[in-house]
């Protein structure tokens, strides 16, 4: 691979993406960022893009290039015009899903990390042009290695509140959910992990990626195994790595890596590992897994609502279970209804936000 276009440079997996392709030569054509102008900057003096991009016009004055594209339609038309075979889609949120869309639809493979785009429209997307940058389906990936697979597991870390009293997590602010036991990570997905919607929304991109539902997951407090297969003949083997997105980036720019790119683990010092069960009374999304599961199309519905319902949560209009009241509220309101194309996407996600901000 010669040169890749990244959307949502400003990340922490645009940012470690920008540290792998440097290792490998790779050029960077283009950089899509969102809000960050500053970093945005010091990005496009060091790599030199061909081409940028940023969500808001108000910011263009301020990005140091000559070729500035400006909002959702500037994206697309720098998708179209760059010239790389894969664009690393990086960006947060609905957001993503256009992007993905027109790459697939121009032939190019996406190196994906944008988890909303199979969830939203898992069914429209050519998962042959799919490569996931994620740590557990790249963990479910590399355990599978074509063997017949009986069952898949991913793990969850638990989030903010795993150890809460339950009582308490009723008075949780915004900022308690920021405090992740784990790493650090953008403000929505360590929410999303806080309500387990970023697990379920896990298990909806395995199902597209691996067409299987016989899939679940648990809690592995200590986040040093991201997945587990468990095969037709009985035995059960994990994927353990240390908490660093640049092995599934690695693998997802080069195919195949055999140089080191993270320090091996060190059996010794993880002490005991201990699974435990993904509860509903904690984490009250987890009550619609298998229905979703069945019903995948219906990722659309708790995307949208879920998005709502953090933004009113951030703004004190709700409480943090009322966040999962919002959004298993439109599951139930739109429960019946099927996209039969993207635009019907488009039009029920509208809809979906349109009812969770009248409640």
């Amino acid at each position: 691979m010669s040169s890749i276009v990244l959307l949502g440079s400003t990340g922490s997996i645009g940012v470690n993406t920008l540290i792998i392709a440097k290792q490998y030569n790779i050029t960077i054509e283009a950089l899509v960022a969102g809000n960050n102008i500053d970093l945005l900057n010091a990005q496009i003096k060091l790599y030199q893009p061909k081409m940028v991009a940023i969500a808001n016009k108000a910011d263009k004055a301020r990005v140091n290039h000559s070729n500035v594209l400006c909002g959702p339609e500037g994206i697309l038309a720098l998708i179209e015009m760059s010239q790389s075979d894969t664009i690393v889609n990086a960006l947060v949120g609905y957001a993503g899903l256009a992007p993905t869309i027109k790459a697939t639809t121009l032939g190019k493979r996406v190196a994906l990390a944008n988890k909303e785009s199979l969830v939203v429209a898992g069914e429209f997307i050519d998962i042959s042009h799919i490569t996931p940058i994620d740590s557990e389906h790249f963990g479910l990936w590399y355990l599978m290695n074509k063997r017949p697979v009986s069952k898949l597991y991913i793990t969850a870390s638990g989030g903010a509140f795993r150890d809460w009293e339950l009582d308490k997590m009723k008075d949780a602010t915004f900022s308690d959910a920021l405090k992740h036991p784990n790493w650090s990570m953008g403000n929505k997905i360590t929410i999303d992990s806080a309500t387990m919607t970023n697990k379920l929304f896990e298990l909806l991109e395995a199902k597209w990626l691996f067409n299987t539902s016989n899939i679940d997951a648990v809690i592995e407090k200590k986040s040093i195994i991201h997945a587990l297969a468990e095969f037709t003949d009985g035995s059960t083997t994990a994927h353990f790595a240390g908490v660093d997105m640049k092995l599934p980036i690695a693998f997802a720019l080069k195919g195949e890596v055999t140089d080191p790119i993270l320090p091996p683990t060190d059996l010794l010092n993880i002490g005991a590992l201990e699974f435990l069960p993904i509860k509903s009374e904690r984490y009250p999304i987890w009550s619609i897994k298998e229905h979703i599961l069945k019903n995948p199309h219906l990722g659309v519905i708790v995307n949208a609502a879920n998005e709502e319902a953090i933004k009113a949560f951030q703004k004190e209009q709700c409480s943090f279970f009322g966040m999962a009241d919002m959004v298993l509220d439109a599951y139930k309101k739109f429960e019946t209804v099927k996209a039969k194309n993207l635009d019907e996407i488009i039009q029920i996600d509208t809809e979906v936000r349109t009812f969770a901000n009248a409640r």
